[in-house]
This record gives structure tokens, sequence and C-alpha cells, in this order.
């Protein structure tokens, strides 16, 4: 992914090019000197600039997209040739800018476009910046590749899981010192982006390069539309689930999944030019350093103190492994976060989202540097991606690193690699598949609410039946083979409830939550089995009516089932001693 030398010496910027439209009140983009540009908002529709001569997308506004198979990139285009995006030619041969045809402004509303971008971990720009034909080069901008193994999509009302990849390959002018020469690349970077269902909060945890780990088969797509399966490795480094045998990001995603129980939506991929480009069209990152800084190998030099760094000197400050800490890569991981942070900050604070030809080279800058799923690739997708995301303030995205111990089948004098610390992280993964934050959000409650949940829990107060009273029917929706019948033989064997039975598979096989549905007149066997299995109050579900008298309640195990006997609903705090840093808050590296 070169993110220098695109575009020939006769571009104009687009950011030198805007107007004021009289009629809107609002700066509009205009591309052609020699052609009226900016409509009249009072002209009739009818009228031949109020026509729409292009084709459109499927109802989202976006421009028709055509498909292609495999890794694909719509860079390279040239005015005028095969596929080459804009707007028509008049008659004259002159071009139009105002051929397409643009939604009327709400009163007292902006053009907005929002994009989303990626940078060593992840990146949200948020902007004003109008008119097609700039829409259509961003959009051009984007490379993708097919994989399988993703959800098939991040949902409105669910969760996301973006799998943000930082590779090492060498790319891009000025980058030959960096990564392994001839090497296809490696998860050198990569952190996991829970975004949490209701928006309001996120949690990012960084994945150790050098984890041994799980890697499963992978069907990897071909340029000739085919699939073939790279085999797995029962131990090996995480890092190698890119790039190494043929591995695509739909491998490191099936990577993630296989060790978290978490199934990631997309992934973006972004490499060396992405921190250099995005801090450069900023105007830099400001970063703190507790110490001077003089690192030889990745030629990072700092005095003690607060520093503006872009280019060059971004990235050597998230390269170095010899500036901070324990000189480690789980040193350099919490060096990351805390430019990751700050660069959040920056991006989300007025100076940069009111400045419009700031937005718009970084919005160039961050469509450049990405490498997408196909399932968001197109800038409409990712707006509506990013319109997901934007919704989480910075005080609410906490950084968290993956737990891990020295690899203890290494001598001690010559550890390279780290295993999973079970203890810590299995209640981590827990916490995420739960959509539990790790940061204390305090949501505002809008009417009723409170009276809602007081409802709610309080059907968990009151008599309880006896174990051997509890008729409940299992079905295991948890996705998990055997849940409904461990839980079953679980409660008859430690529990006493005789009359439970097994239902077999839910006819949804992918339930999130953990569901008991029963009669009014149920309630006391509800309570009884609730306090058996630790099911929380918004688990149960009563009918309104009175069931049968030999009708049995019904249980669907949904995916927060961990096991029979563990409480359902997975930690709510974070295991004592993982390390976490929050984006709103500006640390020092030491």
């Amino acid at each position: 992914m070169d993110a220098h030398s695109r575009g020939g010496a006769d571009e104009i910027d687009p950011a030198d090019q805007w107007v004021l439209n009289p009629h809107t009140g609002h700066y509009e983009l205009r591309l052609d000197h020699s052609a009226e540009s900016v409509r009249s908002a009072g002209q009739p529709q009818g009228s031949p600039r109020g026509r729409s001569r292009a084709p459109r997308g499927p109802g989202d506004g976006t421009p028709p997209r055509r498909e292609v198979p495999a890794q694909r990139s719509r860079r390279g285009q040239t005015a005028g040739g095969p596929g080459a995006k804009g707007p028509r030619p008049a008659a004259d041969g002159t071009p139009q800018a105002g051929r397409r045809k643009r939604k009327q402004p709400k009163k007292g509303g902006k053009r907005a476009l929002k994009i989303t971008g990626g940078v060593v971990g992840f990146v949200l720009v948020t902007g004003s910046i109008g008119a097609w034909a700039l829409y259509e080069r961003l959009d051009g901008n984007l490379n993708s590749v097919e994989v399988s193994g993703g959800s098939g999509g991040f949902k409105k009302d669910q969760a996301i899981n973006i799998l943000v990849i930082g590779t090492d390959k060498r790319t891009g002018d000025g980058n030959e010192g960096y990564g392994d020469k001839d090497s296809p690349g490696h998860a050198d970077t990569t952190l996991l982006f829970h975004v949490s269902k209701d928006r309001t909060n996120a949690t990012v945890l960084s994945i150790p390069r050098d984890l041994k780990t799980k890697i499963p088969d992978c069907p990897t797509k071909q340029t000739d539309g085919s699939e073939t399966v790279v085999p797995g490795a029962a131990f090996e480094r995480f890092n190698t689930s890119l790039g190494q045998s043929g591995r695509d990001p739909g491998c490191t995603m099936r990577t993630v999944r296989e060790m978290t129980g978490l199934t990631v939506d997309h992934f973006m991929m972004v490499d060396f030019n992405a921190v250099k480009s995005l801090t450069s069209a900023i105007g830099g990152v400001e970063v703190c350093v507790a110490k001077d800084v003089d690192d030889k190998k990745s030629h990072l030099k700092l005095t003690k103190g607060r520093h503006t760094i872009e280019g060059e000197q971004a990235l050597a400050f998230v390269r170095t492994r010899g500036a901070f800490g324990d000189k480690s890569d789980l040193s350099r991981i919490q060096t990351q976060q805390q430019f990751l942070g700050a660069m959040i900050r920056k991006m989300k604070s007025s100076e940069t989202l009111t400045d419009v030809s700031k937005l718009y080279k970084l919005a160039d800058a961050a469509t450049k540097a990405l490498t997408v799923d196909s399932g968001i690739d197109g800038l409409g997708k990712l707006k509506s991606l990013a319109g997901e995301i934007a919704q989480v303030d910075p005080q609410n995205v906490t950084f968290a690193t993956l737990p891990v111990l020295d690899n203890p089948a290494e001598p001690p004098n010559k550890r390279s690699t780290v295993v999973l610390n079970e203890a810590k992280a299995l209640p981590l993964f827990e916490m995420l598949r739960a959509d539990t934050s790790l940061t204390e959000v305090k949501k505002k409650e809008k009417a009723g609410q409170a009276a809602a949940k007081e409802k709610q829990n309080a059907l968990l107060h009151g008599e309880k039946a006896a174990a051997e009273d509890v008729r409940v029917n299992i079905y295991n929706g948890s996705g998990k083979g055997g849940a409904a019948q461990e839980t079953l033989s679980w409660l008859q064997l430690e529990k006493g409830a005789k009359l439970a039975t097994n239902g077999g598979n839910s006819p949804n096989p992918d339930i999130a939550t953990t569901v008991l549905q029963y009669g009014e007149n149920q309630a006391d066997q509800a309570r009884a089995l609730a306090a058996m299995m630790g099911l929380p109050a918004s688990a149960l579900k009563p009918s309104g009516k009175n069931a049968g008298d030999r009708e049995p309640m019904t249980l669907t195990l949904g995916k927060d089932f961990g096991g029979a006997g563990q409480p359902l609903g997975g930690p709510t705090r974070a295991p004592e001693g993982v390390q976490q840093a929050n984006a709103a808050k500006s640390v020092c590296a030491e």
C-alpha cells in the first residue's frame, strides 16, 4: 500500500477550491474554474442542472459499484481511462461539476461525509467534505481483500468487533529499512476493537505478536475466484497468522476467534506509511516522554517532556522497543496505546474537525493507507461504520493488553515468546463476549427506565420452589455442542432438579444471551432455577399467563453460557493486573 507518489503534478487540491454558496450559506467544492459549479439552491429540479444523469447505487446514496473477486485495487485510474470515475462531459467537452443531482440541504443543517481510517491501531475521521467528485476520489483510494471467516458484516443493533492489523511488510518509498526483506509480512501489531452494543464504550485489546497459540486451518480466496485451504498450526507465533504460508487477513480473524470466542466482523490493515502520512495530515500528534530518548535502532531521539511528532519521527515512536519499559514487545504495545490515545484525541478535537484543508488531507491519507475486507469496501459502507463508532466518547475507550506469561518451554535466558495467561485472559474474553465494558460508564436513564429495571430485578425476589419441583426443558442456542446435555446432567446430579429435560438444539442456534421463559404460576420455579444457575434478572421472561400443571419452563442457553455451574453474564471487572490505559488521558512514556 504505497501512500506516496499518487496523482500527477497537475492535480488540484480540493481543499483549496471551496467557495461560498450565497443561497445556502455553506461552503461547497468547486473543481472546475471554467464552469459554474455552485448550483443555485432555488433552481427548479426540472432544469438541466437539476437532473441526475449518472447511475445511482442501490438506494444508499453511493455510486454503483463494480465487483471484482479476491484482492482488488481501485487506485491508479486516470481521467478518461477505462473505469475512470468523474462527471460526464457536456456537449462541448467541458467537464460539468454540477451534473450529479444532490439532495437539498436541510434548513440549518450541514452536508457531512464521515470517513473512517486506520493507523497501527484504529483511526476515526469525521468531517464535512461534500461533493461527489471528492467522494469518488476517496472511494477509489481503498484497497480490499475478499476473505472467509467474518460475521458477514456489522449490525447497527449489535456489538461490533473490528480487527486492526499493522503489517511489517515493506511497501512504499522510504521503508526499505523496515521489516523483513522479501517477506510477505506478518501481523506485527494487532488490536481487537470491540464497540459495545449500546455504543457507550469500546475496548481495544492488543494481542502480542510473539504469543504462541493455535492457528486454525484457513480457507483463502485466490485471484481467480477459487479457494485454497492453508493448513493451520497447533502452537505457533500469532504474527504468522498473516502473510506466512499464503495466509490472508481472514486467517488472522479466524485465529482471534479461536482464541477469544468472539467473531470478528471486519478487518482493517495498514503498513508503515499509515503512521507517517496520517500524522503529517493532521499536523502531528503530541506525545510525552519521561526521560531523554536516543534509540539507535528506531532512530527516535527526543528530550524529556512533550513533543509534537509526525512522519518518520512518529513511526520511530511506535516502533521503538529499546526506549521505554523493559525494552520488550509488551512495553512497545503500551507505547503504541499511548500514541493511539493521543491521535484519537487530536482527530476528535475542534482543531482538526473545523479545518477543511486538514480534514481533506486526513481523509485522503487514511483511505490510501487502508486495506479492508470486501464487506466495508467503499466509502459509503465505511461512513456507516464510522457513524456507529463515532458515538463512543474517548473517555470510554479503554486499551488493554492480552495477559500473557513467559513461555515455560524456553530457557530462562533465551525466552522470546509468550503464552496465554489463562487465569486472567479467560475472564477478559468472557467480559468481551458479554459486552461488559472495562470502563465504568455512567449512563443517563430515560424516564421510566429506572422503574422498568427495578421491576425486572424484583423477579428474582420472593419464594423459591424446591429443586425437585423445578420443571424445565433446556435448549441449546449457544453454538457450543453438548451445552444442553451438560446443563441437564449438572442440574440433575448436582442440584437435584430431577424434572429437567433436554430439548435439544434451539431453532435459533445463535442466541446472544440465555433466556428463561415461564408462566406466572411458575415464578417460584424460575427464581429457584435462577439461583442454581446464577441467571441475571434480565434473563427472566414471564409470559403473563399461567402455564399448564405439568408444562415445563423453557431455558434457552445463549452465547453467554460458559459451562454448567458457571454464573452467566461473565465477570463485571477485569482481573487484577491486566494492563489498561484510557484513550482520554495523556501519559508520559517511561
